[in-house]
């Protein structure tokens, strides 16, 4: 059944434009009082790392956000409408264990490279231009198609709606990206993050409580059971313990898990998410990636058990969209379960929250990937290659016209994505397929000194191909026809990912020993890789209101600064940087805690609590799941408490100078008046 706009045209672009405007005005105007009233100086180091100084509580957000994808919010939703609670639970651990391993490999770029910009940039000093090339193309390649999947779920979501153009919404969404990531640079994305991921967090809990707690047509988790119950007896599920909606024995939903642990793999060729971790104090590392990674699982979790099973639930009701019909194969891939269900539980207003939250996801994580784009352009491509002795403010221009030219490219390119079929569900389940051979590489090269330029190379173009192989001759196998829509099928994609992030374990030793071993020596690091110092600039850096909150918890606490900075003989311009002695045994002794963490954590997600429902076929009880739903409770609040508040009490400092010097400007200008 075809559905009908629920809003007019006028309504999307209203959202689209007007908020892009809001946000690209608020984040502008925070760029300036940072600049002016916190002593932030927006250089080029500014620009592309913020100095090193960003803290946990923003750095979690931060990690959030850039996880948060239109996907995280639509195809998830839709797992759960279609699998049940395994689908929900499936996709958030499948995708956030990644986030908690990539904590040791952010730790290990800031202690080898503390001056990097990109993590490309080691690759250049270790593999020469060749490695440098590969890595930094597989980075490019998945934020690209990151971006464009953004703005393929957006636009659809807004065009079915709204009726308005979803070419329009592609080209419009990116706008207001552009103005603020083009002035404010990674402050004003680490600012934006906070900002959109706390009304995404807010827009997650009031869908909790009214699904489970205030709705007339569900209220309660005992009112949810029964109807799941009722839907299961109509429409069981393929593969599902008896057919139900609650369970964990899901063949569909182990799938489901086994492709995003392969696919979710991807967003680790990422350089934004190295960016961050570069961006970040050095005692921030740690706490931000994994406060993040697990504040992060309430989002896919929370909105599959709640939107996801109330589609489920309510299909049959009269109030459904599309009733009598079910949602079709297509309609289920472009995401509509969570706004379907969102319009019968809450009415137009409900169509708003999700539109506005997916408004958000979509800006801000292409902010990010805006960023990590300019930085690969500006330090990996024009500085290292074109003009190796750039000055800063060469190194800004080049940055700014990078975020038009890529915010511009991106939204042309999922026009065309649109137009030839593509959904949000095949991009986000796809791309790991082709640059998950990279990951490995990506973190020897940060942590294997034998490997040489030849495997660096090699293993990620052959992971890739073999990968793609597979994934072709299995839907080819087990569909008789290779389409779209049979590429999309679970058990291809599941293969493809997985061979894609192991082929490298092969790949990479054997091109290791056919070249030779390198023994690279890691100091290399601290001494080829340089920031770059504007005119003027102390050789430290420019005081603020942060290095004022950083100084006294440092004196409180005995601890010296948490890095050195050298200048170069011969050069008034580039400068290395090397971590003080306290900073070394932070980030020492942050790499165990981390890989501690990890483990635990990817225990608990991926085995200790699916695996043993999994193979009893358990399926949940009334009181079970209760204690499911008052679990989905629970970890919204964490999950939005501790991104909404940690930032704040970290930054108290700094937004009280900003308050100070905003007050005296204002009474300086009435006093004149």
């Amino acid at each position: 059944m075809q559905i009908r706009p629920i809003f007019s045209p006028g309504f999307g672009y209203g959202i689209v434009i007007g908020l892009g405007a809001a946000f690209a005005i608020i984040m502008s105007v925070i760029a300036w009082g940072l600049s002016r009233y916190a002593g932030e100086t927006q250089d080029s180091e500014m620009q592309m790392t913020a100095k090193k100084s960003v803290r946990t509580g923003l750095l979690a957000a931060s990690v959030v956000s850039s996880w948060t994808i239109a996907a995280t919010l639509l195809t998830s939703t839709a797992y759960g409408y279609s699998y049940g609670v395994s689908g929900g639970w499936w996709y958030g651990a499948g995708a956030c264990v990644q986030i908690l391993l990539f904590t040791a490999c952010a730790i290990e770029l800031k202690r080898r490279a503390p001056a990097a910009h990109t993590f490309a940039e080691v690759a250049k000093v270790r593999f020469g231009p060749a490695g440098h090339f590969t890595l930094a193309f597989y980075s490019f390649l998945y934020q690209l198609f990151a971006s464009v999947n953004l703005l393929v779920g957006a636009g659809s979501i807004f065009s079915t709606l709204t009726g308005m153009s979803a070419d329009a919404a592609c080209m419009l969404l990116p706008l207001g990206v552009i103005i603020y990531s083009a002035l404010g640079g990674i402050k004003s994305t680490f600012l934006s993050d906070y900002v959109h991921t706390l009304i995404i967090y807010i827009i997650l809990l009031i869908s909790v409580v009214v699904v489970y707690g205030t709705s007339n047509l569900i209220g309660s988790p005992g009112d949810m059971y029964e109807l799941l119950r009722k839907a299961a007896a109509a429409h069981p599920i393929d593969g599902n313990q008896d057919g139900e909606y609650l369970t964990m024995k899901s063949l569909s939903g182990g799938l489901v898990g086994a492709v995003f642990v392969g696919s979710g793999f991807s967003a680790a060729v990422d350089s934004q998410l190295f960016q961050k971790a570069i961006a970040a104090n050095p005692e921030s590392t740690i706490g931000g990636y994994l406060l993040g990674g697990t504040a992060w699982f309430a989002i896919p979790f929370c909105l599959a058990s709640t939107w996801g099973l109330a589609a489920a639930a309510l299909e049959s009701h009269p109030s459904w969209p599309t009733y009598p019909d079910r949602l079709t194969v297509a309609q289920v891939s472009e995401g509509l379960p969570m706004p379907l269900a969102a319009l019968t539980v809450l009415g137009k207003g409900g169509a708003v929250r999700i539109k506005v939250m997916l408004f958000m996801a979509a800006t801000s994580a292409m902010s990010s990937e805006t960023m990590a784009v300019t930085g690969l352009v500006t330090y990996d491509i024009y500085r290292t290659y074109i003009n190796p002795k750039a000055s800063d403010r060469q190194l800004k221009a080049i940055a700014h016209l990078t975020v038009i030219l890529f915010g511009l490219s991106v939204g042309a390119i999922a026009c065309g994505f649109l137009h030839a079929g593509f959904s949000v569900n095949f991009i986000v389940t796809a791309i790991g397929i082709v640059v998950d051979s990279a990951v490995i590489p990506m973190v020897c090269t940060l942590t294997w000194a034998r490997m040489n330029t030849l495997a660096c190379v090699g293993a990620p173009v052959l992971g890739s191909s073999v990968a793609l192989v597979a994934w072709f001759v299995s839907t080819k196998h087990y569909s008789g026809e290779i389409t779209i829509d049979t590429l999309s099928t679970l058990k291809p994609l599941a293969l493809g990912n997985g061979i894609s992030i192991i082929a490298p374990l092969f790949f990479l030793p054997l091109l290791t020993f056919i070249g030779g071993n390198q023994n690279f020596d890691w100091s290399r690091l601290k001494h080829e890789i340089t920031a770059v110092k504007a005119h003027g600039e102390d050789h430290e850096h420019a005081h603020s209101a942060d290095d004022d909150e950083k100084e006294t918890d440092d004196k409180e606490k005995g601890e010296t600064n948490t890095t050195v900075i050298v200048t170069k003989e011969g050069s008034d311009e580039l400068v290395e940087v090397d971590l003080s002695a306290h900073a070394e045994r932070v980030l020492k002794a942050g790499l165990a805690k981390a890989l501690w963490a990890a483990t635990a954590m990817t225990l608990i997600f991926v085995i200790l609590v699916p695996l043993p429902m999994y193979f009893t076929g358990y399926v949940f009880s009334k009181g079970f799941f209760t204690f499911w739903v008052v679990t989905i409770f629970l970890w919204a609040f964490y999950a939005a408490l501790t991104i909404g508040i940690l930032p704040l009490w970290e930054g108290r400092f700094g937004i009280a100078a900003f308050a100070r010097g905003l007050w005296k400007d204002i009474k300086h200008f009435s006093s004149r008046a």
